[in-house]
Parts: structure tokens; sequence; C-alpha cells
């Protein structure tokens, strides 16, 4: 049954899209379940005894912090999921984050930097309260000095007629004046039990919050010379519940914390403490603050108190005016002297108090004009208010004219995801929308025509595939190789197909023809001229030439092949490019014409007799380290017509190697340039000692390296011989 239930609730969480599916997800769920088991069983403790469960508090914080950090991740995704898929809530959202988000940011910086200058003006009241007092002491402390002095300086009795004066002011409370002339106390009026002394460390003039043991005083001292002898008078009330009550007045509660056995200890030469750290009485309790100086010479404070007692209060706070009028709590550390040692010790001022009490001490001065500033900053506030309000109905306003034209356009799109075409929607406005609306309609209309010519596309496309398949068979696929010389071609289409062209023709008698060409232009009408040139290569290689007048034509100036043009005879490489010349011009357009290199290697004999028409002559890398190219020959086929080639040949050596190859490998270009023949040479050199078809690999991985992302500009052809 619990099963079925927890089932059940897993089916419903995960269909509604609230069941976390991520392992962060899951992990916070169950960190969150867990934190819940513990806050439980604290309450649980917590009902048998007051301090049961207090070791949980801990590690419930965490578990809560943590689950709602790993939480938030999931939680954003599928707020951005559900939520602001529909764009409406999207620009809602945006309107917030643009005009909410601001003024709230605003409003808590108002309120962060209020309650600071809230805390800084109630202790900045109490402080200058302190100096205030410090300054009045040290006033009359020094017209007593100044009186004293010259009393002693004439040799009369030390006494001071002004401190009857003094006395009788309200201000006197319970102040201690004592003076010292040399070692001898000369003068002691009021409280002094202790009776005070005068310290090795106090200065000239001194003013400042010190204490003795567990008192605090407010005391202030001058010093002046009287002949061999200093007279020193030390004036000083102490911080009790009087002095702290007129502080607190109109302000709340305020209380005075020490650091209970603090003792700040100033650094000493060379990072040495001065003094020894220990307590007024020279007990070895206390617990120290200890300054160091670092290499720069600064101050740093190494450790500091970790408790402090409150060693006198005063003030009441009273009851809220308000809903807002919330107490207010600020504490402002104060230096504290040591009398005894002159060590530094902490000291914080703790001020408890309201804004109406505040509001009440700031604007005291002002009267009845407070009450009309009040009202001012609180209509500023809701008229501000309002128009916050109002541009946000606004901008939702303007939201839904937006997304009414976004919801039309995703409908549309709807139907056109189903095939229906003729799907229009209304335009009804004259805003941009309503023209994105229309630019709508006209692409569907457009989409409508693409897709015709997107049918027209693909017959075309077919109609090239099977041209490829038709292209790829007139290249060799089975070499018939010699014992005397190993061939491979490689033939790689920029486009669907290539309008290069490479043959290898088994001849009788242990020979073989070789050729190479490039048909200018691409596409189609090269694949076809080059079908041509390929049915035409091998219908003159490998059929006895017609008996016509070839002595005029081809031999015109060379002498060669003149001894050939009898019937019987095979086709030599310049009757073969005469014939192929003189039928290309006459059957193909003026501007149709292509380069070829047509060879013939005779396996007894060992010599590769070719003519060049217009094609990069090839190269024989001799196996002695020499380079050969093969250039002998005319111009291309098929641009003039009665032209005569010449032919000649070349011994090829067991190792020699023969590659020709078209100008789809010498002229692609990169930032550094073109491929280049010469780095072609090199690499063909440097991998000479490989396969055939590993070297033709090895040249392809280069060239499309050099070319990198770009597209191949031409077609490249390479073949290659090796001489066994």
């Amino acid at each position: 049954m619990k099963a079925r239930f927890y089932y059940r609730l897993r089916d419903a969480l995960g269909s509604r899209g609230l069941l976390p599916r991520s392992f962060v997800g899951r992990v916070a769920i169950y960190l969150l379940a867990v934190d819940l088991l513990l806050f439980v069983l604290q309450r649980l403790l917590r009902l048998f005894s007051r301090t049961g469960g207090s070791g949980l508090a801990g590690w419930i914080r965490f578990l809560t912090v943590l689950g709602l950090v790993l939480l938030a991740f999931p939680g954003f995704r599928w707020l951005r999921a559900k939520v602001l898929w529909r764009l409406r809530n999207r620009l809602i959202v945006t309107y917030i984050f643009i005009g909410v988000v601001p003024v709230a940011l605003l409003v808590m910086m108002a309120v962060v930097s209020i309650y600071l200058f809230a805390g800084q003006f109630a202790t900045f009241v109490v402080t200058t309260d302190i100096e205030s007092q410090l300054k009045r002491l040290q006033a009359s402390n020094s017209a007593i000095a100044h009186e004293l002095e010259g009393r002693l300086s004439k040799g009369e009795k030390p006494a001071s007629t002004s401190l009857e004066g003094l006395r009788r002011e309200k201000t006197w409370g319970t102040r201690t004046v004592t003076a010292w002339y040399g070692d001898k106390e000369v003068l002691r009026i009021g409280p002094a039990n202790p009776p005070v002394s005068v310290p090795k460390y106090l200065p000239v003039q001194f003013a400042d919050l010190v204490h003795e043991g567990d008192k605090f005083y407010l005391r202030v001292s001058n010093t002046l010379s009287v002949g061999s002898e200093k007279l020193t008078v030390i004036s000083g009330r102490p911080v009790d519940h009087e002095l702290l009550a007129n502080m607190a007045t109109d302000l709340g509660e305020v209380s005075l914390l020490y650091g209970e056995g603090v003792v700040l200890r100033e650094p000493g030469n060379g990072g040495e403490n001065a003094n020894a750290g220990t307590s007024p009485t020279g007990a070895a309790s206390k617990e120290t603050v200890t300054m160091r100086r670092d290499e720069s010479g600064n101050v740093r404070i190494e450790n500091g108190p970790t408790l402090f007692r409150t060693v006198g209060e005063a003030g009441t706070l009273p009851s809220a005016g308000g809903m807002l009028d919330r107490e207010l709590s600020f504490g402002n550390p104060l230096p504290a002297v040591d009398w005894n040692t002159g060590d530094k010790s902490t000291v914080v001022i703790h001020v408890n108090t309201r804004p109406s009490l505040l509001y009440g001490r700031l604007f005291a001065s002002l009267g009845n004009f407070a009450s009309s500033v009040e009202i001012l900053l609180v209509a500023i506030a809701i008229v501000f208010g309002v128009i916050e309000l109002v541009a946000l109905l606004i901008g939702m306003r303007l939201t839904r004219t937006m997304t009414r034209s976004v919801g039309a356009l995703y409908t549309a799109t709807q139907h056109i995801n189903r095939g229906d075409f003729g799907h229009r929607i209304p335009v009804r406005t004259h805003d941009q929308l309503a023209a994105l609306e229309g630019s709508f309609n006209s692409m569907i209309e457009s989409l409508q025509k693409l897709l015709a010519e997107q049918k027209e596309k693909q017959r075309l496309e077919s109609e090239l595939a099977i041209a490829q398949e038709v292209q790829a068979q007139l290249f060799p696929r089975q070499t018939s190789e010699m014992n005397s010389l190993e061939v491979y071609g490689l033939c790689r289409p920029a486009r669907t197909v290539s309008g290069d062209y490479y043959d290898f023709l088994a001849l009788p008698g242990e020979k073989m023809g070789l050729a190479v060409g490039d048909v200018s232009g691409k596409g189609i009408s090269a694949a076809l001229l080059m079908a041509t040139i390929h049915s035409a290569v091998r219908a003159y290689s490998l059929e006895i030439a017609p008996a016509l007048s070839l002595p005029v034509a081809v031999g015109a100036g060379t002498g060669i092949g003149e001894g050939r043009a009898s019937l019987g005879l095979e086709v030599s490489p310049s009757m073969l490019m005469y014939h192929l010349n003189r039928q290309l011009y006459h059957s193909t357009r003026p501007e149709k014409y292509a380069t070829l290199f047509y060879s013939i290697f005779d396996g007894r004999s060992r010599r590769l007799t070719y003519s060049n028409a217009g094609h990069l002559p090839p190269v024989v890398l001799g196996s002695d380290g020499s380079v050969r190219r093969l250039d002998s020959g005319g111009t291309v086929v098929g641009l003039f017509d009665e032209v005569p080639f010449e032919e000649n040949s070349t011994e090829l050596q067991p190792g020699d190697l023969f590659f020709a190859y078209s100008d789809g490998l010498t002229e692609p270009e990169n930032d550094y340039g073109e491929f280049g023949e010469e780095r072609l040479i090199e690499l063909v050199i440097e991998n000479r000692s490989l396969p055939l078809d590993r070297i033709s690999e090895a040249v392809s991985s280069a060239i499309l390296d050099w070319i990198g992302g770009n597209e191949q500009p031409d077609d490249m052809t390479l073949v290659l011989a090796r001489a066994r």
C-alpha cells in the first residue's frame, strides 16, 4: 500500500513537471527531507528539555541553506521551461526586472542606508556626550592646574579658590580632583577611593576613557613644571548610572560593554610586545589581544576578545509608536586605557532605540516643520508608487498586443508544419507586428514556390547522381599492371561530377598507355566533354589508326611519326593528339577545350613515349635523385584546327617514379599563398618509398590541410607510376 502511494505520488509529480530529474535536484530533495526530519526531532526534544536539540540547530541551518541552493538550479530550469515558455510571461518578467526590481533595490538601499545612518546617529549622540564631558573636565582641570601653579611659584599654600565655585555647579556631580607636586599629593577634592595615583606613562596632557580594575572613569590630567618639580593635576568622574542616564535621555537604553579580561598590547620594537600583557592586578587570567608589526610597519591584531560584559546601563526603551517603529540596536567600539599600565582595551557603547526617538532627536529643532516634511515625503512615495503601478499596467497592456501577434504567428507555423500552406494570418493593425504578419504570409507564398523549385532541384540532383555513377565507371577500376610498371590513379571531384580525366590502357606487346587530362570549366558540361575524350582516346589507342595522310599534318617540322601513317601500325601519341584535336574542334563549341598528356610505356625497352598537349608537365623522379619534366608536345586540344604535336621519349629505370597531376593540386590557396608545384614535388619525394596508394593519400591529405575549412576549388587528379 505504501509503495503504491509512493509510485502514484511520483507519477503525479512527474506528470506536472514537479519531480526533479537531474542528480542535483534529487540530492536537494533528499537534503531537505533530512533537514525536515531533524527539525521535527529538535521540536520533540524541546518538549522534554529547554536545551534539548540545541546541537541540531547548526545542522538544520546548514542543510536548509545547502538544500535551497541546490534546489535553485532545477527550479530555475523548471521556471524557464514551464512559466517562461510563453512570450507574454517573459515580457512581464522583463518589465518586472526593468521597472520593479530596480525600484525594490533602491528602496532596499534606502532602508539599509537609513538603518546605518540611524545607528551612526545614535552612537554619535552618545560619543559626542562623552567627548563633551571630557572637554568640560579638561577646561576646568586646566584652570585649576594654572591656578595651583601660580600659588606654588609664589610659595603659597596649594589651594584653589575656583574649586568652590565649580563644586556648586550642577555638572560637578561625583567629580574628583587630585593634585601632585613632585611625589607628594598636595590636593584632593571629592571621593577618591582608591586614591588616584600618577602613572609613569602619563603625558603632559591627557583626556580619555580609562578603567581601573572593573571601574571606568572619564579622566583628564595636566602636567606643569614648577621650579625643579612637576605639578600634575588629575580630574575625573566615574562612568556610572547618572552619566549614562544623561546620555540616554530621549534616546532609549545605553549600555557600556567591556571585553572582560582583555588587554590590548602595543607592538614593541622588532616585533616584540612592549608590555607584559597581564591584568592591572597582576593576574595572569587576562585574554590578550596581541598586536604585531608586519614587514611594512603596519600594526595588525592577531586575536581579539570573545566575551563582553555589561559594566553599566541606563535609560528605558519606550513602547513602539506604530508598526514601523521597531527596536533598533547598534554598537560602537571606543578605546579605553588601563590607568595603571596604559594598555588599550576594547569598550563598546551599545544603544537600543527606536526610529521615533531618533526622528524626534534629529528634528527637534525644526518644530512643526518636521511633520510637514514627513507628510511631503509620504506623498512623494505614494505618487511614485502610483506611477510605478500605472507603468506596469501599461506595460502589460502593450505586452498583450504583442503576444496576440506572436500567438497568431505560432499558430501559422503549426499549420505550415502540418503541410497546410494555404493558411494565412489575418492582418488587423498597422504596426510593425502587422508588417511582420504580412511578411509571414508572403514567406508562405515564397515557400510554396521554393518547394516546387526544390522538387526540380531534387530531380536534377538525382540525375547528377546518375551522371556521377556513370562517370565513376569511366575511371579504371582494375589496373592491369605490368611486370615492369605499377600504376595508381586518383580523382577527387570539386563538385558532383569531375572535368578531370585519367586512364590506363593495356596495349598489345607488353605496352601500357597512360592518359591524364583536364577539361576547361566544371560541372555537367566539363563531365560530358571528359566522357568524349575518354571514348576518343580509347578508340584511337585500342584500334588501328585509319589510313589518313598523316605525314603532312603530324610530321611538319618534327619528322616523328612519318613512318606510322600506313595501315596496320599503332597510333603514336602525336597521332592521337592530332586526331583528337580535329574531332573536338569540329564537334564542340569554340570555348571548349582540354589539356591532355598521353604516353605509351614499352615494358621491353623500358621507354616512355609521350606527347603533352598543354597539360602541366608530368615529373619523373629518378632513382639517382634527378627530376625530369615531360613537356614536349603542343597546345591544348579542341581550340585550334590543324595543329601539329610533337612527341618525345624517356627511359624509366627500376625505382624511377612518374607522377602526373592536374592544376587542382597546385593552385589551392590559403593565407600563405598557393600550394605550388615545388611543394608538391617535395611532398612526393619525401614519400616516394611508400606504396603508390599511400603516396596519393599523403598528397591529398596535405592539400586538404592546406585548404583548411574552405571549399575545394577545383578537381584534383593524380596519376602515379613506378618502374620495377
